[in-house]
C-alpha cells in the first residue's frame, strides 16, 4: 500500500472540477446566524459587519482549511464518485482527518478504525505506508481525552506541563487508547521522536509520568516537573469568567474607558467568531461589555493591535484579518475600532481612509516623522505569482484620516509578512521598521528622518545590519534586554517545513538532540549599525515555532523578561508555551515549568499588564488553534509578586502623540550602593499580542529612583528629568508638566465559580 499521503494532490485535482459547483450551493442554502440584538452599532459598523459576512458566503470551503465542517462534507460526498481504490482511500483518509479537524473527534476515530477495516489493514499491520493511519487514530484518541476533560470540564490547571491537580483526565478513555497506539508504533519506530514527546504527554494527563512511562522512551524530569526554585503563576481565567473558549486570536489589554482599570479586548480568526470587550470593575471582578460597547457582530481577527490614533485621549484599537489564506478568504478588510470615550466603539476604517482588502495578522502605529501624529505599518502576506498583496503605510493627516503612501517611501515590500516592529536602532530619534517574513530574508529599514512625504526617506540596511535571519520567521519585536541604552531585535522562527515535526523538536530539546529548524535570533545591537545574533550565548537557541508573544518585567527586578506561546495547526503541535526569565542582561532562564506557564494548547496573542494595581505584571493570552474543533480557553497568569519595587507612568503627549508610543525612558537606581540604569521604550510591545502603553517598571530593592529621564517622541526630542522620585506609585505626567502621583488602588481577585464557554458566535 502506498503511503497514504501520496495522491492527496490527485484527490484535489478530480475535486476542483466537481464539487464547485455544490460548494458554493452549500454556503448560499446555509441557515443564517441568527440576529443579535443591536445596541448602539453605528452605521460604518453595520456596514463592516455586512461586509465580512459577504466575503465569508462566497468562500470555497476546499480553499479554505479552517472551514473544516463543510470540507468533510465535501470529501464525504466525493467518496461515493471515487473511481480507483487508490483515490477512494486518500479520499477516506482526508474525510477523516477534516472530521477530527471540526472537532468530531469521536466520528473520526469510528471512520479511522472503518478506513483500517475497509482498506484490509489489521491492528498489527503497522509500516511506513500505514503508520499515518495510526498516528491519525492516536492523536484523535489524546484530542477526545482533551475534549472531555480539559475543554467541557476545564480548570485553571488543564492542558500546563506538568499535568498535575485538577488537571489531570477523570475521563481517561481517550489517553488511554492513545497510549496503547503509541507503544505499537514506537515498537516498530524506536526514534519516532513525535510519538515519544505525545506519548509522555498523554501519560501525563492520566497522572502516570514518570512512573508508568516505559524507561526506553521516558523523557527526562529534569526538564518536566518543578524544583521549586521560582514562584507559580495561577491561571485564574476559569475562576474570574475571561476564560472565552475560543480559536488562534489577539489580545489587548488596556483602561479603554480611563476608570485608572486595565480592560481586556480579545479577537479569534474565525470571521463568525464575536470580538469580546471585557472591563475590568476595580474590585476583582470583570464584565462583558461587548454588546453595550456597540460591537455585537463584530467578528474576526486574528491579531489586534492599540493606540490612540486621533489623539482624543482615549484608546482605539485595530483588528487584523485575512491571514495565512489567498483569495477571496484572504481579502477581507480590517477594522479600526475608534473609541468614542462613552464606553463604544464604532467602525472608522471607511472615514480614516485605511479601508483595504488584504490578508495580514501585523501592524505597527510609530510617528515616523514626529509630527505629533501615529502613522500605520502593515505588513500584508502575498502568495506569488497569483496573489500579490503589497504592504501599506499610512502616514496620518492630522484630522482623523490617512494617505497611503508605501510605494512612495519604498515600504510596499511584496512578501508573506507574519511580523512587523519599529524601534529606533541608532539612538536618533526616529522609529526603523523591521519586518519579518515566511520563506525569505527580514529585512531592516533605517529612518533618516523628514517631515513630509517628499522629505521622509527609508533605507533598507538589513545586509550591513545582518539581521536576515530567521529564514522562516514570525513575530519580532525591539527591546533593550542588557539595559545598555541601544534598542535589541528579537525573531523568532516558525519552520514550514517542520509543522509536521513540532512535537518531535520538543523531544529532540529535551534529550539534547540537534534540531534542523529555524531557530529564534536575538540580535545585540552593537551601537554602530550592526547587530550580533547572541541567541546561543544567551540560552535560547532553540526552535520554538513561536506565535503571539510579549515581553516585559514579570519580577519587577528590571530586566525584560519574554513569553512565548507556540504552536502550528497540526493536532500534534501540544507544545508548552514557554516564559523566559532575564539573568541581569547576561543570559536567560526558562522558567516555564516551575512559574505554571506551559500550556500545550496553541498559543496566540498575548499581552502583560498590571490587572489588579499591585505593581507587578499579569498575564492575558488568547489560546486555541486554526481549525474548527481545535478551540480552547484563554488564560490569565496572576502575578504572585516577588517582594520588589516598582513605579508606574502614564504618559500624554502634547506635541508628541498622545499615546506617547515611541517615548525613551531612562531610569537610574541604586541598589546595595551600586548605581544602574534601566530602559523602557513605550509601546504594546511584541508584533503578536497587544500590552498596556502605562509603563510599568521594576526596580528591583531600591526604595527611591535617582533620576527619571524621558525623551518625547516629538520634533524637538523634547527631554523632561525628574529627580528623588518615591517609588510604589503611579504618576501621571501630562508632557511638558510635572508627575503627578495619582490613587492605584490594590484589590483582591473575586474567585468564582468557573464560566466555560463565554462565546457567542462560532465558526
Amino acid at each position: 500500500m502506498n503511503k497514504i499521503y501520496s495522491a492527496t494532490k490527485l484527490c484535489l485535482k478530480l475535486l476542483s472540477l466537481t464539487l464547485f459547483f455544490a460548494c458554493n450551493t452549500n454556503s448560499s442554502n446555509e441557515k443564517k446566524d441568527s440576529v443579535v440584538k443591536e445596541v448602539v452599532i453605528s452605521a460604518d459598523t453595520k456596514k463592516m459587519i455586512n461586509r465580512i459576512s459577504e466575503i465569508y458566503d462566497q468562500i470555497n470551503p476546499i480553499n479554505y482549511p479552517s472551514m473544516n465542517t463543510r470540507r468533510a462534507e465535501i470529501f464525504r460526498k466525493a467518496l461515493d464518485t471515487a473511481r480507483s481504490k487508490e483515490v477512494g482511500v486518500n479520499l477516506y483518509f482526508l474525510y477523516c482527518d477534516e472530521l477530527l479537524s471540526s472537532g468530531k473527534s469521536k466520528e473520526a476515530i469510528n471512520e479511522l478504525q472503518n478506513l483500517l477495516k475497509q482498506s484490509g489493514i489489521a491492528e498489527d499491520d503497522l509500516n511506513a505506508g500505514t503508520k499515518p493511519i495510526f498516528e491519525k487514530l492516536a492523536i484523535a484518541y489524546l484530542r477526545t481525552g482533551e475534549q472531555d476533560n480539559c475543554i467541557s470540564n476545564h480548570s485553571g490547571e488543564s492542558c500546563i506541563v506538568p499535568i498535575q491537580g485538577k488537571g489531570v483526565h477523570q475521563y481517561k478513555n481517550g489517553s488511554t487508547k492513545a497510549i496503547e497506539i503509541y507503544k505499537k508504533i514506537l515498537a516498530k519506530f524506536p526514534t519516532d521522536y513525535n510519538s515519544i514527546w505525545l506519548m509522555n504527554v498523554a501519560y501525563m494527563t492520566l497522572g502516570e509520568y514518570p512512573k508508568s512511562v516505559p524507561a526506553k522512551f521516558l523523557l527526562p524530569t529534569n526538564k518536566l516537573l518543578p524544583d521549586g526554585k521560582f514562584p507559580k503563576f495561577k491561571n485564574i481565567s476559569v475562576e474570574l469568567g475571561i476564560d472565552i473558549n475560543g480559536h488562534a486570536g489577539g489580545t489587548c489589554i488596556e483602561d479603554f474607558n480611563n476608570d485608572g482599570y486595565l480592560d481586556i479586548m480579545n479577537s479569534s480568526w474565525g470571521l463568525k467568531e464575536q470580538i469580546h470587550l471585557l472591563i475590568n470593575n476595580g474590585d476583582g471582578s470583570f464584565t462583558d461589555k461587548t454588546e453595550e460597547a456597540g460591537l455585537t457582530g463584530m467578528t474576526g481577527g486574528l491579531n489586534m493591535i492599540h493606540a490612540d490614533y486621533n489623539n482624543d485621549g482615549f484608546v482605539d484599537v485595530l483588528v487584523l484579518r485575512g491571514a495565512w489564506n489567498s483569495g477571496i478568504g484572504g481579502r477581507v478588510p480590517n477594522s479600526l475600532l475608534k473609541n468614542n470615550g462613552d464606553g463604544t466603539f464604532s467602525e472608522a476604517a471607511y472615514e480614516a481612509g485605511i479601508y483595504s482588502e488584504h490578508p495580514t495578522q501585523n501592524a505597527c502605529w510609530a510617528d515616523v516623522n514626529l509630527d505629533g501624529w501615529l502613522d500605520l505599518f502593515i505588513g500584508n502576506e502575498s502568495a506569488p505569482p497569483e496573489f500579490i498583496e503589497p504592504c501599506e503605510f499610512y502616514l496620518n493627516n492630522g484630522n482623523g484620516t490617512f494617505t497611503n503612501v508605501a510605494k512612495q517611501l519604498g515600504l510596499d515590500m511584496v512578501g508573506f509578512v507574519k511580523g512587523s516592529t519599529w524601534g529606533d536602532i541608532n539612538n536618533d530619534g526616529f522609529p526603523d521598521l523591521y519586518v519579518s517574513m515566511l520563506k525569505e530574508n527580514n529585512k531592516l529599514f533605517l529612518n533618516n528622518g523628514g517631515a513630509t512625504v517628499a522629505d521622509l526617506k527609508f533605507t533598507d540596511v538589513t545586509t550591513t545590519a545582518a539581521v536576515q535571519k530567521p529564514f522562516n520567521s514570525f513575530p519580532c519585536w525591539f527591546f533593550d534586554y542588557d539595559n545598555d541604552g541601544w534598542q535589541d531585535l528579537f525573531a523568532s522562527g516558525y519552520d514550514l517545513m517542520r509543522f509536521n515535526n513540532v512535537a518531535e523538536d520538543e523531544a529532540r530539546a529535551i534529550l539534547g538532540l540537534p534540531i534542523v529548524a529555524d531557530k529564534i535570533c536575538l540580535y545585540h545591537n552593537n551601537g554602530n549599525g550592526t547587530f550580533t545574533n547572541v541567541s546561543k550565548q544567551v540560552g535560547i537557541d532553540r526552535a520554538m515555532y513561536t506565535m503571539g508573544c510579549n515581553f516585559d518585567d514579570i519580577n519587577n527586578d528590571g530586566w525584560a523578561d519574554f513569553y512565548l506561546g507556540t504552536g502550528t495547526p497540526q493536532y500534534t503541535s501540544i507544545t508548552p508555551n514557554r516564559m523566559y526569565l532575564n539573568n541581569a542582561g547576561k543570559n536567560f532562564t526558562d522558567v516555564t515549568v516551575d512559574g505554571g506557564f506551559g500550556i500545550i494548547q496553541k498559543g496566540h496573542g498575548v499581552a502583560f499588564g498590571d490587572m489588579d494595581n499591585d505593581g507587578d505584571q499579569d498575564l492575558y493570552e488568547d489560546i486555541g488553534g486554526a481549525n474548527e474543533g481545535d478551540n480552547f480557553h484563554n488564560a490569565f497568569f496572576d502575578n504572585p509578586g516577588f517582594n520588589n519595587n516598582w513605579i508606574v507612568l502614564q504618559l500624554n503627549g502634547k506635541t508628541a502623540n498622545r499615546s506617547a508610543i515611541g517615548a525613551r525612558i531612562k531610569i537610574i537606581i541604586t541598589e546595595n550602593g551600586i548605581q544602574r540604569n534601566i530602559y523602557k521604550t513605550v509601546g504594546t510591545g511584541g508584533s503578536f499580542g497587544s500590552s498596556s502603553l502605562q509603563v510599568e517598571i521594576g526596580i528591583g530593592i531600591a526604595t527611591v529612583i535617582d533620576k527619571i529621564e524621558i525623551t518625547w517622541p516629538d520634533k524637538q526630542l523634547t527631554v523632561q528629568l525628574f529627580t528623588t522620585v518615591a517609588a510604589g506609585k503611579k504618576y501621571v505626567l501630562e508632557q511638558g508638566g510635572q508627575l503627578q502621583a495619582v490613587t492605584y488602588n490594590k484589590f483582591a481577585w473575586k474567585l468564582k465559580t468557573p464560566v466555560h464557554d463565554m462565546s457567542t458566535m462560532k465558526m
